[in-house]
């Protein structure tokens, strides 16, 4: 399934501040940390505590949220279905690095070990 504009529109606009907690949620139902999800996203965006704090203060949206990271070199590694999505196979750049954090967000809910999920 391709992602429609409408789609990626969507993923742009959407604020992390709303989704953090959802992630929070998914992973501690499973038995995870607030820490991992953390450790997760740092991976991902180059991020620390503070500036997530900051960025969920801030009310930010996806698309300034990964205007602002540093995306670790081995993203391009996570690969999967997430929501009926081929992660590799998405064209918008910003779509797929939402699709990254969610994959990521899943397989630590999976209970996945932390250095798989890290793609070390």
């Amino acid at each position: 399934m391709k992602p429609s504009d409408t789609h990626n529109n969507r993923m742009a606009t959407l604020l992390f501040s709303t989704v953090y907690p959802l992630y929070l949620t998914k992973i501690e139902k499973k038995g995870r940390k607030k820490e991992e999800l953390d450790e997760v996203i740092f991976w991902l965006t180059g991020f620390d505590t503070t500036k997530i704090e900051t960025l969920i203060q801030e009310k930010v949206n996806f698309k300034s949220f990964f205007q602002q990271a540093t995306l670790h070199p081995n993203a391009q590694m996570i690969t999967g279905v997430i929501c009926g999505y081929r992660i590799e196979e998405i064209t918008n750049t910003l779509t797929q690095q939402v699709r990254y954090l969610d994959k990521l967000v899943d397989e630590l809910a999976q209970g996945k070990l932390m250095e798989k999920i890290l793609r070390k």
